[in-house]
C-alpha cells in the first residue's frame, strides 16, 4: 500500500506551515512526550532521541490512518558543545541572546520516521550552522518581549521576527525552521514511499 499521509508528531506551528508550503497536508497528532526525560546526550544525540520517542509515542497509537507513516521532530541548538532547546522564560532567552550574539551555532533537529504497517522506521539528525547578527541589548529585549523567542529551540526564528537577527546559515534552510524536507525524502524513500504520493 502506497504511503499518502503523513503524520506529523508535533504541536509546531512552523513545522506544519513549512510542509504545507511544500504540498504536504499532514495530520497532526502531538506526542505529548516530556521533553527533559533524556538527558547526558550531545547535543545532536539529544534532538535525535526526542525525535525517535515522539515518533514511537504516536506510532502507538490504533486511530492513525491506514496509509500513513508518522515523523517525530525535536531541534536544539548547540553552543560551545551544550544543547540549548525552548528557552521558556524572559530572563532566560536574553542570557541566551547575550551568549549567541555575533557568533555562530548548530541547530540540531532529529529526524524519525515509522511505518506503523510495518514496524520499520529511519531516523537521522540534520544539521545546520547558523550566524548570529550581533545584536543589541535594546534589540533583544525587544525581541524577547515579543514573547516569540520563548517557544522555540535556541530562541530564535529564522522564518519569522528573528530572520532580522540570522546573518547567514550554512546547511538546510528548513532545518532550522524545524524539518528538514529533503531529510524526510530521503527517509520516505527508505521506508519504500515517494516524498510526491505526498501531494
Amino acid at each position: 500500500m502506497a504511503v499518502t499521509t503523513l503524520v506529523l508528531a508535533s504541536a509546531s506551528p512552523a513545522r506544519l506551515a513549512t510542509l504545507r508550503a511544500a504540498g504536504v497536508e499532514p495530520v497532526v497528532i502531538v506526542s505529548g512526550v516530556d521533553e527533559d526525560q533524556l538527558t547526558g546526550l550531545s547535543p545532536a544525540d539529544l534532538a535525535l532521541g526526542l525525535a525517535e520517542l515522539k515518533s514511537a509515542a504516536v506510532v502507538a497509537r490504533d486511530d492513525l490512518p491506514p496509509d500513513a507513516v508518522v515523523l517525530g521532530c525535536d531541534s536544539v541548538l548547540e553552543l560551545d558543545g551544550e544543547a540549548h532547546g525552548k528557552p521558556e522564560v524572559p530572563e532566560v532567552a536574553i542570557a541566551r541572546w547575550r551568549a549567541m550574539r555575533g557568533r555562530s551555532g548548530v541547530l540540531h533537529t532529529g529526524h524519525s520516521l515509522r511505518d506503523p504497517r510495518t514496524g520499520e522506521h529511519r531516523s537521522a539528525v540534520a544539521s545546520t550552522v547558523v550566524h548570529f547578527a550581533d545584536v543589541t541589548d535594546a534589540e533583544i529585549e525587544a525581541y524577547v518581549a515579543t514573547g516569540e523567542p520563548l517557544q522555540v529551540a535556541g530562541a530564535f526564528t529564522v522564518d519569522s521576527r528573528g530572520g532580522a537577527f540570522v546573518t547567514g546559515i550554512e546547511g538546510c534552510h528548513h532545518n532550522v525552521v524545524g524539518v528538514s524536507l529533503p531529510l524526510v525524502r530521503t527517509l520516505l524513500a527508505d521506508l519504500g514511499g515517494s516524498w510526491t504520493d505526498l501531494w
